[in-house]
């Protein structure tokens, strides 16, 4: 297993960490806000974390969801939560122009699931030298993803993470093969699951995404009990006024009684 650091959080060297945040930037008190439950939460609890938020969600269900507010605004909100709270930080780019601009903010650069398969895109991102964070699409088997790794790794890329975000099942629902865990482990890589996002109805709303918040310790635990690097979710301190996937996103509230048994789970199978 390749171990990397990413400003201080160890990704590969048996510890656990965990990427969290809202789904995307909605104004600077509110991931001040954010950023700050959030390391106080993890402090408490003794994990460590990255801080997550998009500046845009290009994968909306409607052309009249809440994408974000624009890039220089939602790097410029990151940028200032880094400084503040001294958090590494994570995001989303869409497009292979996006990867050198969000490198100078990002300490991670993440590759959404429907992208992963884009060569242009992984290669930018594989060459700003930043971490590398790739969603699985929910039409690829576990097995698939060994050629992204190939395609990061050509392009000079060593810190890989892969992350677990369920796959496709029928109509408007996805479903977490467990296997994916170890399958991906095997190509040398830490791996990662996606909570949140593997609760997700996609469009099951009609017009928007719909999700299931109520089962996130369930799929927690198992991933974690399953043998994980990290633990992606998105946390909303109000899911229900969030704009962008509130309907799967963990409340705040939830955080510090799961953070505290996900990390007992860890340790007791990495014993």
């Amino acid at each position: 297993m390749n171990q990397f650091f990413v400003n201080g959080v160890s990704f590969g060297g048996g510890d656990l960490a965990f990427l969290l945040g809202p789904c995307v930037v909605e104004s600077l008190e509110h991931a001040r806000k954010m950023a700050s439950s959030i390391k106080e939460v993890c402090g408490e609890v003794g994990v460590p974390f990255v801080y997550k938020s998009s500046f845009d969600k290009a994968n909306r269900s409607s052309a009249e969801s809440f994408r974000g507010d624009g890039m220089e605004f939602g790097l410029d909100v990151l940028r200032q939560v880094k400084e503040e709270f001294e958090v590494p930080i994570v995001t989303d780019i869409h497009e292979p122009w996006q990867a050198a601009k969000a490198a100078e903010v990002a300490d991670i650069l993440q590759i959404p699931a429907f992208l992963c398969r884009q060569t242009d895109l992984l290669i930018a991102a594989a060459e700003t030298g930043r971490a590398v964070n790739v969603k699985k699409g929910q039409f690829l088997s576990p097995w698939d993803a060994k050629n992204i790794v190939e395609k990061l790794r050509s392009a000079g890329c060593e810190k890989i993470i892969l992350t677990e975000r369920g796959a496709s099942f029928g109509y408007n629902n996805l479903v977490v093969d467990m296997r994916s865990f170890p399958v991906m482990r095997e190509f040398g890589v830490p791996v990662c699951f996606d909570v949140t996002h593997s609760l997700q109805l996609p469009g099951g709303l009609g017009k928007a995404t719909g999700g299931q918040s109520e089962y996130i310790e369930n799929f927690a635990r198992a991933g974690v009990a399953c043998g994980l690097d990290a633990v992606f979710m998105e946390v909303h301190d109000d899911p229900s006024r969030a704009p962008s996937d509130g309907p799967n996103q963990l409340p705040l509230s939830r955080l510090r009684p799961l953070l505290s048994k996900l990390k007992a789970i860890h340790e007791l199978v990495s014993e």
